[in-house]
């Protein structure tokens, strides 16, 4: 799946101008179009299907005003970036009233060039989300959404370990899908009518892991009242996700080269060995590779595991997708609260798309889902977005506060924006819950009891 190559429309009376722009757009992948007048350029419009237009404000004839009226009363999706070496008050607002996206004063560099393209065709990818028209092509693969390049190479990586039976390492940070990723090679594989067994490593407590994994005898410890099989023995035929395997010790990482060895389980209170067959993915947020330098991870049960790597985006660098997953989230809790799907303003998905999204994927379903429950009309602006989303005055200037204040305000921020829930909350600022709730009380926020 390539990405598409989007036809920008150079206009401007002065040829150097044009060859020079035009040079420097093909060299970073567009295909470009010119025209030394309006005239010229309508004839390439209507021959040509133009995403972006590049004009002159001052030619001969007919200038950039309007010509900019001319594409916005004759052309639906075409963006305009206006140009021009005598910059205005008055000609910035005549231009942005015809339906100007920017206005790019000259003389401008490459990357002031660039920057401006990229950001208006941005503007012109979230239209087409917003309005349905790209709804043809594929956005979903085994219930992940993605259409930009990192995603498309995320479903490829996806399809060719379900072809396998190899051991998958899926790295990347909290909220971004590792676990619909282990879903998606399961049910993308041969095993997909067979069990997928999802076990969170990280919140088993070490001396309960190991029979939760392998399973016990009856009478092997103080309360093994009956003979119970483990996640492995449940797993058989099928798939075993791990998720945060990092979290292990170093005597159960011992225990866990042995499954992969020899694929054999031993029960706790048994010596007979059991043969299974199961498909071993694991995932984890921490770098492994750190972990083994400092002697915690088994350097050997390492490199048994990252047969496959699956390393997945934070959603900061995959921000074309935003709308998507805007779209999809909106449309499934509007149905599963009773209400009418909301419509985002521009303005509102640009300020989602520029936020940092510290918990990725999941952090931005927490916010859509809290949105459609406290609003009580279906349009969200701007204003109606956690206020760490929003613009807000800096407080460089401001020297007298002090760190905890500082501190405070940014760990109330996160928690409303999560919905107040302690668990995401703790995750996106890396603490753990006692150390959140006792933050929490020493900057004198409401608690809510989960």
């Amino acid at each position: 799946m390539e990405e598409k190559k989007y036809k920008i429309l150079i206009v401007d009376d002065v040829k150097d101008s044009i060859e020079l722009v035009s040079r420097n757009l093909e060299q970073a992948g567009y295909i470009t179009f010119t025209a030394t007048s309006p005239i010229k350029g309508s004839e390439i419009l209507k021959n040509n299907d133009i995403d972006l237009v590049i004009t002159d404000l001052r030619m001969p004839d007919i200038d950039g005003i309007a010509f900019t009226r001319y594409i916005k009363e004759n052309y639906k999706n075409v963006e305009i970036i206006m140009i021009t070496g005598y910059p205005s008050i008055e000609s910035a607002v005549d231009a942005v009233k015809t339906g100007v996206s920017e206005f790019l004063p000259k003389p401008f560099t490459d990357d002031e060039l660039f920057a401006t393209v990229e950001k208006v065709l941005f503007k012109l990818k979230v239209k087409n989300v917003l309005n349905k028209e790209d709804k043809g092509k594929t956005f979903v693969f085994q219930g992940i959404l993605g259409n930009s390049d990192k995603m498309k190479r995320i479903f490829e990586l996806i399809d060719k370990a379900s072809q396998t039976t190899a051991t998958v390492l899926i790295t990347g940070e909290s909220g971004t899908g590792k676990e619909m990723v282990a879903r998606a090679i399961h049910y993308s594989s041969p095993r997909a009518s067979q069990s997928f067994v999802p076990v969170n490593c990280g919140g088993i407590p070490e001396e309960l892991l190991e029979s939760e994994l392998f399973g016990y005898v009856k009478g092997s410890f103080t309360g093994a009242n009956e003979t119970r099989a483990g996640f492995f023995q449940t797993a058989d035929g099928g798939t075993i996700f791990l998720d945060e395997i990092g979290e292990t010790s170093l005597s159960m990482q011992v225990k866990l080269l042995r499954v992969l060895q020899d694929k054999t389980v031993y029960m706790i209170g048994s010596r007979k060995p059991q043969k299974i067959d199961v498909r071993v993915i694991c995932a984890t947020n921490k770098n492994l590779e750190e972990l083994v330098k400092k002697g915690i991870f088994r350097e050997d049960l390492y490199f048994r595991l990252n047969v496959i790597n699956i390393e997945l985006p934070p959603l900061r660098e995959r921000r074309e997708d935003i709308p998507l997953l805007l779209e999809h989230f909106s449309a499934k809790y509007s149905k599963e609260l009773g209400k009418e799907k909301p419509t985002f303003t521009e303005n509102a998905v640009k300020s989602l798309s520029e936020y940092f999204w510290p918990g990725n994927v999941r952090e931005l379903e927490n916010v859509i889902q809290r949105l459609i429950i406290m609003k009580e009309d279906n349009i969200i602006d701007v204003p109606d977005l956690p206020s760490l989303m929003r613009f807000n005055l800096p407080y460089k200037n401001d020297l007298t506060r002090k760190l905890s204040e500082i501190e405070c305000d940014y760990i109330k921020d996160v928690y409303e924006s999560q919905g107040k829930n302690k668990s995401k909350t703790s995750e996106i600022l890396g603490i753990d819950r006692k150390t959140l709730r006792e933050k929490l009380k020493r900057c004198q926020i409401e608690i809510d009891e989960e």
